[in-house]
């Protein structure tokens, strides 16, 4: 388990973490932020383009899970149960106990597990910490100074990312 805020792997968005790149590493459940990594604040309901990407990670064996630093569950329950997927909100992010209990949760181990979400000191660092792969992925929105100014120093952790895309 590492206190490092690098995440492992990077992508602009979460439809591009595709089935091969899962089977790759030998992944069977992934975790996932909610807010501004699989829909942006103002998003209500999932776009048809998430609908079809968790769709097809079902169909190649990959269980997906919301794991939330939100204590609303209205909005996260609405998103888990169109994806068809189980949710915990009040994740408390980055300490690794919410994405540990939700591996504990739905039998899962850490080999297998892995969590995705678009802010490094509080996502990367908890996948980190949990000891599972930790990804990253560009925000889905910018439009509040104040995170444009957070995902800005996070850009040199973000670069150190193996695969890190432009």
């Amino acid at each position: 388990m590492s206190f490092s805020p690098v995440p492992r792997f990077s992508f602009r968005s979460i439809t591009e973490i595709s089935p091969g790149f899962t089977r790759e590493l030998g992944l069977n459940f992934l975790m996932l932020d909610l807010d501004n990594t699989i829909a942006a604040y103002s998003e209500q309901t999932p776009s048809n383009e998430l609908l079809e990407w968790a769709a097809a990670m079902a169909d190649c064996g990959v269980e997906l899970f919301i794991v939330s630093n939100s204590r609303r569950e209205v909005r996260v329950k609405a998103f888990a149960e169109t994806l068809g997927i189980g949710f915990m909100i009040s994740a408390r992010k980055p300490s690794p106990k919410g994405l540990l209990s939700a591996m504990e949760t739905a039998g899962y181990n850490r080999e297998e597990s892995a969590f995705a979400g678009d802010q490094v000191y509080t996502d990367a660092l908890a996948a980190n910490r949990a000891g599972i792969a930790s990804i990253i992925v560009h925000p889905r929105s910018l439009r509040n100074p104040f995170l444009a100014l957070r995902y800005a120093l996070e850009s040199p952790f973000r670069a150190l990312s193996r695969n890190q895309l432009q």
